[in-house]
Formats: C-alpha cells, sequence, structure tokens
C-alpha cells in the first residue's frame, strides 16, 4: 500500500536482544479482546485505524473512516491522516519513540499500537498498516491484527525489519485522560496541542490534567491546562497551573499574561497588575506578545475605574 512517510528522527529501534532481556517488561502478554477487521484491497488503515478506536470503546467502522483516511490515488492511507481521524473521533493520538521496548511497553500498559510496515522490498515497497496486540519475550514472537489475519505471528526479529523501513512509526489512540506508557512529556504535548482542536472543554481539561500530573513542569502542559481551565471558569484551577508555570519558567511571558488574566476575572486588581507587569519585563524582542501584556494591562485599568 502506497504512503508517504513523515519526517521522523533516526533513532535507531532498540534491538530484540536488548527487549528480550529487559526485567521490566512483562515476559507475555497478548490484549485478545481487541476487534478484528479484515482488510480489504488498500484498505488497512482504515481497518487498523477502527480496531485501535474500537479497542478503546469508539465506535466506528473501516467504511465510516475510509472517506477520511482513504485517498484513492495514493491507493493508501498517510500517516498524517490516520491520527487526524483519529483525534476527529475523540482519541488522544500520540506518535510513540521509534523503539520496539516502547510498542511492547504500550503492550503490557493495555495500549495496541497502530504500526506501518514495508512488507515488500525497499527497491518495491508494499506499505501496509498493522495494530500490535500482544507479545512473548520468552518465544521472541508479536502478534498482529493484519490483513485477513486476526492473529497475525511474526518473529520479533522479522517484525523489527518490516518495521524499520518506516522509520519505526507507530502510535496510540487512547481515551482523554489516559497517557502512552513510552511517550516523553514533548510527545504528549504535542499531540495534546493537536487533539485540542476537536475535543470538547471537558476531554481538553482531563487530559491536560492527566499530562500535568504526571510531567507538573512542563509548559506547554501547563498553559493547556491553565486555558482550558480558565475556559470553564474554573479560575482556582487556571491561576495554580499559571502559577506553576511562572514558577517552573520564570521568562515565560504568556504565563504571566495568562496568569494576570485570571487575576482580572477574579477582580484581583492590584496583583493582576503586579504580574502583567512581571511579565513585560521579560519580553526582549517579541512585539505579539508585547503588545497583548500592553493590552492585559490596559484592561486591568479599565476595570479598576469601573
Amino acid at each position: 500500500m502506497l504512503a508517504f512517510l513523515c519526517l521522523l528522527s533516526a533513532c535507531a529501534a532498540t534491538g530484540v536482544l536488548e527487549v528480550t532481556l529487559n526485567k521490566q517488561l512483562p515476559r507475555q502478554l497478548e490484549l485478545a479482546n481487541t476487534p478484528f477487521f479484515p482488510q480489504e484491497l488498500y484498505q488497512c488503515g482504515p481497518a487498523a485505524l477502527a480496531t485501535a478506536l474500537q479497542a478503546v470503546a469508539i465506535q466506528v467502522t473501516p467504511e465510516q473512516l475510509t472517506s477520511e483516511v482513504y485517498i484513492p490515488s495514493r491507493q493508501g492511507s498517510l500517516q498524517i491522516e490516520m491520527l487526524a481521524s483519529a483525534r476527529r473521533h475523540g482519541a488522544l493520538a500520540v506518535v510513540i519513540p521509534p523503539r520496539l521496548d516502547a510498542v511492547i511497553q504500550e503492550i503490557a500498559a493495555g495500549n495496541v499500537v497502530v504500526v506501518m510496515q514495508n512488507l515488500g522490498l525497499a527497491w518495491a515497497p508494499s506499505w501496509h498498516y498493522a495494530v500490535v496486540v500482544g507479545y512473548d519475550l520468552n518465544r521472541e514472537l508479536i502478534w498482529l491484527r493484519s490483513g485477513t489475519y486476526p492473529r497475525f505471528e511474526m518473529t520479533l526479529s522479522a517484525f523489527q525489519r518490516t518495521w524499520a523501513r518506516s522509520d519505526y512509526w507507530a502510535f496510540v489512540a487512547l481515551p482523554p485522560g489516559k497517557l502512552p506508557a513510552s511517550a516523553t512529556a514533548d510527545d504528549v504535548a504535542k499531540a495534546l496541542v493537536a487533539y485540542e482542536k476537536n475535543a470538547s472543554l471537558q476531554q481538553k481539561r482531563s487530559a491536560y490534567q492527566a499530562a500535568v500530573t504526571r510531567w507538573p513542569d512542563h509548559l506547554v502542559l501547563l498553559m493547556g491546562l491553565g486555558n482550558s481551565a480558565y475556559q470553564a471558569k474554573d479560575y482556582a484551577t487556571a491561576e495554580h497551573a499559571f502559577q506553576r508555570a511562572v514558577s517552573a519558567h520564570p521568562v515565560a511571558a504568556a504565563a504571566y499574561n495568562n496568569l494576570a488574566n485570571v487575576l482580572l476575572a477574579q477582580k484581583r486588581f492590584k496583583q493582576a497588575m503586579q504580574v502583567a507587569q512581571q511579565g513585560l519585563s521579560k519580553i526582549s524582542h517579541d512585539q505579539v506578545l508585547q503588545q497583548q501584556l500592553q493590552q492585559t494591562l490596559d484592561e486591568i485599568r479599565a476595570s479598576q475605574r469601573e
């Protein structure tokens, strides 16, 4: 199946030997209740995505997804469309690190993994999406929902060879509030920024809160939590998030601006003024942010006069 590849880092995947010797990983696990949709010609993208979404109780079918991810002229699905469609249906889609142990970690955490493989040759590629649902490290095996096979068995080494040809591209689709086991804070933050465009306010808050609980000092995650709480008029949570942001990132002028707006909403004018002025002092070249902070100061002064 033809598809364009995203630009990914050239990291080498963890070797099979390293994974099989990792005593922190469960030796064998299979998510046997994962749904299965036989894949018709060139339709592995919709089928794999429907499998991953139904695994987290998002009820969609391959037929419903075909118009969203399948490109007839390419006879396949692009990775960017797979991620966008997952988010459109309410899932947090996160590209996981390009390592074999990351796939195993996700399965051990109960998360199926959509992977892209080249089942052909480098000079005659046959691009294919499959869903990893289990593994046995003692026997060096991995199981996938793949093609017309509900439990396709591969050796770990064969899987890694075919997966390597896509630069080890893989992602998980999760409900809001659940996080991938293997991804970094930056991976999750990038996914959340894309996810929130289609998410409800409650979903955004739940997703950002879970991320901040794991990574309490990450600026993008704190800003996302603060913004979603502010939208919900939960000023206490918003204030706490932005206060944490300015404490952990004292030169982040945007965090000062947002904190000042939260204080303004609570009519705490003196504190709001002080915070906005602090934010202005942190700016050197960003004229847009400088204008935003100046506007916040003007709004504070106007509110004080009312």
